[in-house]
């Protein structure tokens, strides 16, 4: 049976669909020796060689998936043209792994790594609208009214951003000062960049730290940061609807 090559390479556990389909128009993917550019193109894992970057890609391969408690100062990339530290730094393995969405530098908590293309797909689409809590600290405590905008949705660069469960989970006194933070409990399913911490800036209270504690049904527990584990079947098929 003939496939997509996005979609071979994705079940390869190679890259998720979108990741591939980059690799594809980036001249990085030959099916029998022949570079092929095009997203419509199509091959049989029974018979064609799939390479990237000059490697045969595999047609069968275990399933991996793994929680990671990502720190804040390591970027969330399989590679780093900077020299930077990566998540895959901190999460040794046979297979080749890949993120599943991105956390920023600066965000520490859950992340998800694979080599299940399609599970990461079903993941990280928009319409699937998959959850996400983060806890966020904030410089002083938003006001009713501005909870109450970023539950309806604020406007950033131009576009409303869905609807979000947000509570006021503590107010933390500043040492020496006479004001007070607040910690904050958000929840959104979409996956815009630097999202939480753009809408918080937008009501006028800079987020301090940021982290990630659920993706779906899964949440991130005691997991120590740093530190990683493998998911259970249960909790694989929690993380998607």
């Amino acid at each position: 049976m003939e496939l997509r090559l996005q979609k071979w390479l994705s079940m390869a556990g190679v890259a998720s669909r979108r990741k591939a389909e980059e690799m594809i128009l980036d001249g990085r993917v030959r099916v029998n020796g022949a570079v092929v550019t095009e997203l419509g193109a199509k091959a049989n894992p029974a018979h064609d060689v799939l390479e990237v970057d000059g490697k045969t890609v595999e047609t069968t391969q275990q399933k991996v998936y793994i929680m990671l408690h990502k720190p804040e100062g390591v970027v969330t990339t399989v590679t780093d043209p900077f020299g930077r530290s990566t998540v895959m730094d901190l999460v040794p393995s046979d297979v080749r792994l890949f993120p599943v969405g991105r956390l920023d530098q600066d965000t520490s908590g859950l992340l998800l790594m694979t080599n299940d293309g399609e599970w990461a797909q079903k993941l990280t689409h928009p319409k699937h609208e998959t959850k996400k809590t983060y806890v966020a600290v904030v410089k002083g405590v938003p006001s009713n009214e501005n909870l109450r905008k970023l539950r309806n949705g604020i406007v950033i660069e131009g576009k409303k951003t869905a609807p979000a469960q947000v509570r006021l989970y503590e107010k933390i006194p500043v040492k020496g000062e006479k004001m007070q933070n607040a910690k904050l409990m958000i929840t959104i399913h979409e996956g815009r960049n630097r999202q939480v911490r753009n809408m918080c800036e937008a009501i006028g209270h800079k987020v301090i730290s940021l982290k990630r504690v659920v993706i779906g049904g899964l949440e991130l527990g005691n997991l120590a940061k740093g530190k990683w584990r493998h998911l259970t079947p249960k909790e694989v098929r929690s993380c998607v609807k």
